[in-house]
């Protein structure tokens, strides 16, 4: 996803008319989307509303679409800000997105965590195997290998996998108050 600005010339200048003529005619027919979010926090209200044009049929509208032969989305989202006794501010971005290849991406840190957290408790914790099923145990033990887990991959200093820091932390003492972050100063 590129951020559109005003010095990009043809391309800025087009997606802001595409995008505000489909805001103003709502008989178009092209395909978009809208979503909004609205929170509140911090003695403030934050609106942010976004929308996306995908229908290819509207690109050529764009001078410089030969040029993004990627492109998939058009994107203006817009972010209001209020605080108590002031006056609202409000900004516009636009935006251009190969969303395909977001997608893509999506799926491909879907696979990021089964592989790199899954497999990692499976292989090294035996979570898989695990016989642990009354009450609140089973959350109970996820919660307690995933603080290891993480223990364990901050301490970089020895060059071992996983399964094997955890065996060497349960074999050396001074390497498991080394994971823990524990110096013998402190003892």
């Amino acid at each position: 996803m590129l951020a559109l600005k005003e010095n990009q010339g043809h391309l800025y200048e087009d997606t802001v008319d595409l995008i505000t003529h489909i805001d103003q005619t709502p008989s178009h027919r092209l395909t978009t989307d809208h979503a909004q979010t609205v929170e509140k926090g911090h003695g403030r209200i934050e609106i942010r509303d976004c929308r996306t044009l995908t229908d290819p049929a509207a690109f050529p509208a764009l001078r410089t679409s030969r040029q993004w032969a990627g492109l998939h989305t058009l994107v203006k989202i817009r972010r209001e800000r209020r605080l108590p006794g002031q006056i609202p501010t409000v900004e516009t971005g636009y935006y251009i997105s190969s969303l395909a290849a977001r997608l893509l991406s999506v799926t491909r840190a879907h696979w990021d965590v089964e592989n790199g957290l899954h497999w990692v408790l499976d292989v090294a914790f035996a979570e898989d195997d695990s016989r642990v099923r009354v009450g609140n145990s089973p959350q109970n033990f996820a919660v307690l290998r995933h603080i290891a887990l993480n223990l364990l991959k901050q301490q970089t200093a020895t060059k071992l996998g996983i399964k094997a820091k955890r065996l060497k932390a349960g074999w050396s003492e001074a390497f498991l108050l080394k994971v823990l972050g524990i110096t013998l100063e402190l003892i």
